[in-house]
């Protein structure tokens, strides 16, 4: 016989979009369900952000000790595949407790290690427990998407969720995928002993500042990370106990042989169990319909994080969402998503950051009232000393220093980022970031500058000239 509950909130997914929804309800005083059938921190936890980091940190030390000879300091790095492995699971073990079942029962909220269906509206089984909720919030997350490639079911291949558990360093790793999680897994590999291809159908990196991501790309090149770009994959094949791949570039046919294969092809909401149509949800295979407070077709059902549609896939805005969601289910608070000053980082080395639009959407929206400034790093005394000089920022303003976007390519710049998304969200102009005091030497210290460079016409024009002259003619 079922159990029955009845909860203020039940939120269905153990994520970083579902953890944060049920810790605000938890301590806004909700009695709250939370439902989870795989591991409690979801993807970004398991399988995602924290190990592809934890693997990108001992990465950017292997490649660190081969490059720190103009610092007149020697040293050979030997990779230990097997210890790179394991200090990936450190780290994912040191985090979990933060998103342990433990720590949410301590807050108060029950959770149900089971699988989540609909049978109504605002209501749902797990298991043996039947829940009635006044507020659902669904977070499910997303599932890797795998292409519809012939011969790919036949061999063995890597998705984030699996090749984290690989403790063996691939000879050939193949990457099918030029975006940031490929780019980035591909960079990581190569620096830790692999030979690594990339292959991308368009362009690589092609949603940020095309001439910012070219400084990235070219630095992969350099490290022995071959790149083919409009490489159409046709088809995949295991032969002589690894696996060709047969392409199409530039109407020539080609293959590559690999020893492992990663797809890193984009993601696809995680929906089909749910059952949404008996809550009478609207979703496609795109995810599921909200509205700008993020709510579904359905009173009192929200959807936050990977399975909204047409949402950004980030673990940032995932806890964002959660925040708006929380405030108009609990608190009636109409708040709304505002996306302007959006961030995202590719944790490369160098990193690319970006917030807020491109020079390109910049242009097609403001036409010529649209001013770019542009600062290589070269230009800071503080990259000059660790020789972390690749690099530049971009800032896209309207011409009265009305930011609207701003993109950095170099050491550091997901911490640097962080200035401007400031100061799109609070539509601050330039003045305010370059009146700002800057510890020196900082690499922060080039948001001030790019800043400042916006008033260097100005003050140099002739009227201003002619009211200095005129001003010091005064007693």
């Amino acid at each position: 016989m079922a159990r029955e509950v009845n909860a203020d909130v039940c939120v269905i997914g153990a994520g970083s979009a579902g953890l944060t929804a049920a810790w605000i309800a938890a301590q806004a005083g909700a009695k709250t369900v939370l439902i989870e059938r795989g591991e409690m921190g979801g993807e970004c936890l398991n399988t995602g952000c924290v190990p592809s980091k934890a693997l990108l940190a001992a990465a950017f030390r292997a490649r660190h000790a081969e490059t720190a000879r103009p610092f007149g300091v020697a040293a050979e790095p030997r990779v230990d595949f097997a210890k790179v492995h394991a200090h990936v699971h450190e780290v994912i073990a040191a985090i979990a407790p933060h998103d342990s079942v433990e720590r949410f029962e301590r807050l108060g909220v029950e959770v149900i290690r089971e699988e989540a269906r609909f049978v109504g509206a605002r209501e749902l089984t797990a298991g043996n427990v039947r829940i009635s909720a006044r507020r659902v919030v669904i977070a499910t997350g997303s599932a890797p998407k795998v292409p519809d490639l012939e011969g790919l079911g036949d061999v063995p291949y890597f998705t984030n969720e699996t090749i984290f558990d690989n403790a063996e360093l691939p000879g050939h790793l193949v990457v099918i995928g030029g975006g940031p999680l490929g780019i980035e897994l591909a960079q990581a590999h190569r620096r830790l002993g692999s030979r690594v291809t990339v292959l991308v159908t368009s362009s690589a990196m092609d949603k940020d500042e095309p001439e910012l991501a070219a400084v990235l790309l070219k630095r992969l090149a350099e490290e022995g990370v071959a790149i083919r770009e409009k490489a159409q994959v046709k088809r995949i094949e295991a032969k002589n106990s690894g696996i060709v791949l047969h392409l199409e570039e530039a109407h020539q046919q080609a293959q590559v042989e690999a020893t492992h294969l990663l797809v890193a092809t984009g993601r696809t909401p995680r929906l089909r169990s749910l059952e949404l149509e008996r809550a009478g949800v609207a979703c496609d295979d795109k995810g599921i319909s909200v509205d700008e407070r993020l709510q579904t077709s359905a009173k009192g059902v929200y959807a936050i994080g990977d399975v909204v549609k047409g949402g950004p896939q980030f673990t940032h805005i995932a806890g964002y969402q959660a925040g708006i969601a929380m405030r108009n289910a609990l608190f009636r608070w109409p708040a709304k998503v505002d996306y302007r000053s959006l961030p995202w980082v590719t944790y490369t080395d160098p990193e690319l950051a970006h917030t807020g639009m491109t020079e390109a959407q910049a242009r097609k929206e403001h036409g010529d009232d649209v001013r770019v400034i542009c600062l290589p790093f070269a230009e800071n005394d503080r990259a000059q000393a660790e020789r972390e000089t690749e690099g530049r920022i971009k800032i896209v303003t309207r011409r009265n220093g009305h930011v609207l976007g701003a993109s950095i390519v170099g050491a550091r710049a997901g911490e640097m980022i962080h200035t401007w998304v400031l100061a799109i969200g609070q539509k601050l102009k330039l003045k305010h970031v370059a009146s700002m005091i800057a510890p020196y030497p900082t690499m922060g210290e080039l948001n001030k500058q790019v800043a400042s460079e916006f008033y260097k016409e100005m003050l140099s024009s002739p009227w201003v000239r002619r009211l200095v002259r005129a001003l010091l003619r005064l007693p």
